[in-house]
């Protein structure tokens, strides 16, 4: 069972839950990061994700060994998605068990945050007026005119 995924097909929250089930484990907490309409006055209409997966793969699992650093007892999953995806659809969930639910929803605040962070997954943006490449996951840096390719491809 792979805790940390990247998939083209709709993600399975409880799929991503029953990672991290466990007879110790008092809270299971979960994300679910899905596609809204409006970004920033601008009604979008889908978003298309792409990934350099083996490394995203790599560094999900990362975030995963951060995770039990700072909370021990907690275990953690990550599904990413790429591909097109419509309003709504999720993009990512996480799933966080832990035996007490403060550390729970540390960890899975945490996850999100590192995801957006270190994480080689670029979305481009589809709206009625136009398209955009957002160049991390922070949204800090837009490429109107095409992804800019990066070592070992655009995958």
């Amino acid at each position: 069972m792979d805790r940390f995924e990247v998939i083209e097909r709709p993600i399975e929250t409880e799929e991503v839950t029953k990672k991290v089930e466990r007879r110790e484990a008092g809270a299971i907490t979960t994300f679910i990061g899905t596609v809204r309409e409006w970004t920033k006055g601008r009604r979008t209409l889908y978003l298309e994700y792409q990934a350099y997966t083996p490394m995203a793969v790599k560094m999900l699992s990362q975030i995963g060994e951060e995770i039990q650093e700072k909370w021990p007892t907690a275990q953690v999953a990550i599904t990413h998605r790429i591909g097109r995806l419509e309003i709504s659809e999720a993009a990512v969930v996480i799933a966080v068990s832990s035996p007490h639910r403060k550390e729970a929803y540390e960890a899975n605040e945490y996850a999100i945050e590192r995801i957006k962070q270190i994480v080689p997954i670029w979305k481009k943006e589809h709206w009625e007026d136009g398209e955009t490449w957002i160049g991390d996951q922070l949204g800090q840096t837009e490429y109107p005119e095409g992804k800019p390719e990066v070592e070992g491809g655009n995958q």
